[in-house]
């Protein structure tokens, strides 16, 4: 197999990805990028701007590569305070990585799409694969728009794309990046520090959550998956499981008894109200066998666990 790129390495999900990717497929096959250095940089790492087009292909044709997986993006809360600059780095960031994608021959790309494509429209309740989708953030915009995107150049151009439609990401690994779903990951922080927490949503707002570790599986399991059995090219639905802040904040009382939980919600509020309570993820669990494997206990016992040593 050719090298893979990964744009956006520095994030969230990218840091541990990149490292899941590595064990999978080799130290050297694994061509790391981002517009920062990292803290700890493993392996190849290249400072890369998505914006420079020509600095992405040059990569492509020096390296070899011939699987691209997109990560660079502006965040759903972080993204209202700049939605202009939001929207040309996520779509213009794209359109170059789809471009290249034709140009370059590239096998693969991975474009995550994200729970922010909702908005008051969407079924609140086990949101379905096709409904109606009128998000209320720039980022929400920019996704949305992306898998439509993404749609295209597969039928057009038979780019072989694949994306997921990730809920709120809940892991140790990293520091949550300004995301409204950020709050159940900043709790266990909180928890282990200073036995409380400020939520800045409600007690009864009720999301759709991913542990990491499911999160990296499914990504993994998506881009190995038989191409004949995807129907989908824009973003398959995807969850691990739904709660409240008070239902996790609960869950860490068992734990840790003497926790406690104060809330002041603020402008996220109306960002988390806009999106679904629950989604229906049948088609992934069709198309390519999704299984989650982690729940509101399981994760709540193994984030303590592994942030313990760390805070």
């Amino acid at each position: 197999m050719g090298k893979i790129l990964m744009l956006g390495s520095n994030g969230q999900i990218g840091t541990v990805l990149a490292g899941a990717l590595r064990m999978k497929y080799g130290r050297d096959q694994i061509i790391c990028s981002d517009i920062r250095q990292p803290i700890s940089p493993e392996g190849i790492f290249l400072k890369l701007d998505v914006l420079d087009k020509d600095s992405i292909a040059k990569v492509i044709d020096d390296h070899g590569v011939d699987q691209i997986y997109h990560l660079a993006a502006i965040l759903s809360a972080s993204g209202e305070k700049n939605p202009l600059l939001t929207w040309q780095i996520n779509m213009q960031g794209l359109l170059n990585v789809l471009e290249l994608g034709v140009e370059k021959k590239i096998k693969k790309i991975f474009f995550p799409s994200s729970i922010a494509i909702y908005g008051p429209s969407t079924p609140k309740v086990r949101t379905p694969q096709f409904g109606s989708f009128m998000p209320t953030t720039v980022y929400g915009i920019s996704k949305i728009t992306g898998e439509m995107w993404c749609e295209y150049y597969h039928k057009r151009f038979g780019l072989d794309v694949r994306s997921i439609r990730y809920p709120g990401v809940i892991g140790w690994q990293s520091l949550p990046e300004g995301g409204t779903t950020d709050y159940a990951v900043e709790i266990f922080h909180g928890a282990l520090k200073s036995k409380s927490y400020n939520c800045f949503l409600k007690e009864n707002t009720r999301l759709p959550m991913i542990y990491m570790d499911d999160v990296i599986r499914a990504t993994i399991e998506l881009m190995e998956a038989d191409g004949k059995r995807l129907r989908l090219r824009s973003g398959y639905n995807l969850v691990g499981m739904s709660f409240t802040p008070k239902e996790i904040a609960e869950e860490i009382k068992k734990h840790i008894p003497d926790f406690k939980i104060e809330y002041n919600p603020d402008f996220r509020q109306n960002i988390a109200e806009s999106w679904t309570e629950s989604i229906n993820d049948q088609e992934a669990k069709d198309d390519w066998d999704w299984k989650p494997q982690y729940d509101l206990a399981a994760m709540t016992s193994d984030m303590l666990k592994m942030l313990k040593d760390k805070v």
